[in-house]
């Protein structure tokens, strides 16, 4: 893993959060998208060499909106980038981890990525993620 290219942290409104977080970032949310196949809405900010992504649920049964049910608004997951996200799924697999999905599929960012099982990770919801032009 290269490093972290993001961390996702889940909210209730983007049009609340999106301004709270250019207040405390000091920089302007670059740019949001739709990500039908998660049912998530993103928004997105740099700050050096990373980002933070807030995602809002799309529906009252999405993953994020139930995320949120259980644990409320915050931290979602940490995302780091890999070069070549087919090997180190396979090499995350082999180590023992439980993949969330078989193939990489495509994420926000125009990026494929994959989840890890928190229950293998201590808790923690991890994405590798792979710039689609690479």
């Amino acid at each position: 893993m290269e490093k972290i290219e993001h961390i996702g942290i889940a909210v209730n409104d983007l049009t609340v959060s999106i301004p709270l977080f250019e207040k405390l970032l000091q920089t302007p949310c670059y740019k949001t998208e739709l990500v039908e196949s998660e049912s998530v809405h993103t928004a997105f900010f740099k700050t050096a060499d990373s980002k933070i992504e807030l995602l809002q649920s799309l529906s009252a049964d999405g993953v994020i909106a139930k995320f949120i049910a259980k644990k409320g608004e915050g931290m979602h997951h940490i995302a780091f980038a890999v070069t070549d996200i087919v090997a180190e799924m396979k090499r995350l697999q082999d180590a023992g981890f439980e993949l969330l999905n078989a193939l990489p599929k495509q994420g926000a960012d125009n990026k494929l990525v994959c989840f890890l099982h928190p229950k293998t990770t201590n808790g923690v919801l991890i994405e590798i993620c792979q710039d689609i032009n690479s």
